[in-house]
């Protein structure tokens, strides 16, 4: 009887830059691998039907050129999975991939032989060098649009990464021209040519915002696992601001459903440029969250007020002598005043209740948001909240 095999143990990903790593028996990896942790819904995450099977997802360095191999030991008969059938995985994930994704290791081979002659595309916006595995490589962020030759095909091949490793993630519509596209290389000299590695990625959507502005929101945001904390997000993220932060029909920018990694790349990039505004010194954030704070957040970095609070929040608790009992405290209270009022509104909902609801009806509804809950639920949330500031404090400090 064959049994069904979590997709986590059987998928490999690599990412090549050469041929060297084709061997007649199997893959090995000359750059870099990564396990995936997540493949689709593709069959609730686990492939039924099949005996050691294994899938390999391997891209181009640069081009992405993409290969799709599925194989196994031995596949279920309709006796053996009692009149079921085996998973089609193939099929389920060459639904996602860019077309022309090759099943060839032969004809693969023969096209990773090409990646040396890549060149990215677009307007270089950055160059920046940075470490890893104590070698120093060059790096360029290019911009570019729908007009940008070659890059629909490419953002194609690329915005598959977001499935394979992004929870919930979905794909954008190529055809809307309100998308900016940033694009992060690295590049390595060999024998006196230039060689590129993609390292991660960007869109940008820019909205309407009345009366005659546009509000840039920040759709996907990935560096591939390889490349993570090593600094490139904080470039990218940088690198996105400068390109909106000199138009002045952009009103502010805002993130899509950001995931909690990117909240904090996103809370670190934003309290290091405040911290160079007049109004985000220590000597003026202890007074409290002043009008002038958001707007010289939002004139100088297109921030929302929201996220300028957020920063301010930041920015005080570095500036705070946390062994000042008198000084903490007030930090304290100044930011659980702003973390309580959706427990205020829930409040205010509740004496709306009264008119709708009997009396035992109404007294289980104000059980269940009791004072001495709610005083709980609060300090918890201003803990988490705190702690996340203290590492991105700790961060802007070595700056």
């Amino acid at each position: 009887m064959l049994v069904t095999t979590c997709m986590v143990s059987v998928v490999s990903f690599i990412l090549n830059s050469h041929i060297s790593f084709l061997e007649k028996s199997a893959f090995s990896c000359s750059t870099s691998s990564v396990e995936l942790t997540s493949l689709l819904l593709l069959c609730s995450e686990s492939i039924f039907g099949y005996k050691q099977p294994r899938v390999d997802l391997c891209y181009g360095a640069a081009t992405l050129t993409t290969y799709l191999g599925f194989s196994y030991g031995e596949k279920g008969t309709a006796e053996d999975l009692e009149g079921a059938k085996p998973d089609p995985v193939e099929a389920i994930i060459s639904d996602k991939l860019a077309p022309g994704f090759l099943t060839s290791r032969d004809e693969f081979s023969v096209r990773l032989a090409m990646e040396s002659s890549f060149e990215p595309f677009g307007d270089l916006k950055h160059v920046y060098p940075a470490t890893a595995n104590n070698q120093q490589c060059q790096h360029e962020i290019y911009q570019g649009n729908i007009l940008t030759p070659r890059l629909r095909d490419y953002h194609a091949r690329l915005q598959t990464f977001v499935l394979w490793f992004i929870d919930a993630a979905s794909f954008i519509d190529p055809d809307d021209e309100n998308w900016d596209y940033f694009f992060v290389f690295k590049r390595k000299t060999v024998d006196g040519q230039p060689h590129y590695c993609i390292v991660g990625y960007a869109t940008v959507y820019k909205y309407y915002a009345f009366p005659d502005k546009t509000r840039p929101r920040i759709s996907q945001f990935m560096i591939l696992p390889p490349f993570q904390r090593q600094g490139h997000g904080a470039e990218l993220l940088q690198t996105i601001y400068n390109q909106y932060l000199g138009d002045e029909r952009v009103l502010d920018m805002t993130a899509e459903d950001p995931s909690d990694e990117f909240a904090a790349l996103r809370d670190y990039v934003d309290a290091r440029n405040c911290s160079r505004l007049s109004s985000y010194q220590p000597s003026v954030i202890r007074s409290g969250f002043t009008p002038e704070l958001a707007r010289q957040a939002q004139k100088e970095l297109k921030l929302n007020k929201q996220q300028a609070r957020r920063v301010y929040e930041i920015l005080r608790l570095r500036a705070t002598d946390r062994s000042n009992p008198l000084e903490y405290r007030n930090y304290r209270l100044d930011v659980k005043r702003r973390l309580n009022k959706p427990f205020q509104k829930q409040q205010s909902e509740i004496k709306k209740l009264q008119q709708v609801l009997d009396p035992d009806e109404l007294a289980a509804t104000i059980a269940s948001t009791g004072l001495e809950e709610r005083h709980q639920k609060l300090n918890s949330l201003y803990e988490l909240t705190e702690q996340s500031y203290l590492r991105t404090a700790e961060k802007v400090a070595t700056v």
